[in-house]
């Protein structure tokens, strides 16, 4: 009994890493087509327009990419049922929400101190990548 509800909760966890997969890479993408026409006239107004498509730029890139590594924790997951594959999973998560949510906010003309919660989310982002390395080493 013990063994099936371990692996119906991994099963699960695996399923919600691949949602927030899903939903991060819809957002990346539509963000920074977003970004890229719908905030062009806004960019060009702005007196620091160049920061701002910036900033946009570096928040929507590492949000795609970080969309695919949460895929690639979930897939993990699923094959090693490794704790740090799904800490790895949710650190990404986290990482692109305070990291990517930050510089998306300043591009928006958020205050410039949002700037010192950037690193945060960087970190989480690090955080994420050891995880996916520990769970690699767990495949058998």
């Amino acid at each position: 009994m013990r063994a099936v509800t371990a692996r119906l909760l991994s099963a699960a966890m695996e399923r919600a890493l691949f949602v927030v997969s899903g939903v991060y890479g819809f957002l990346a993408v539509a963000l920074g087509a977003f970004g890229a026409h719908a905030l062009r006239s806004v960019f060009a107004q702005a007196t620091d327009a160049a920061k701002g498509v910036e900033w946009w730029q570096t928040a929507s890139h590492y949000h795609l990419v970080h969309a695919v590594a949460i895929a690639v924790a979930a897939l993990l997951h699923g094959r090693t049922q490794h704790m740090a594959a799904s800490v790895s999973g949710w650190a990404f998560a986290g990482g692109v929400l305070v990291f990517s949510g930050t510089l998306y906010a300043m591009a928006l003309g958020a205050p410039r101190w949002f700037g010192a919660i950037t690193p945060l989310g960087g970190t989480l982002l690090l955080v994420g990548w050891g995880a996916l390395v520990v769970a690699a080493l767990a495949i058998r």
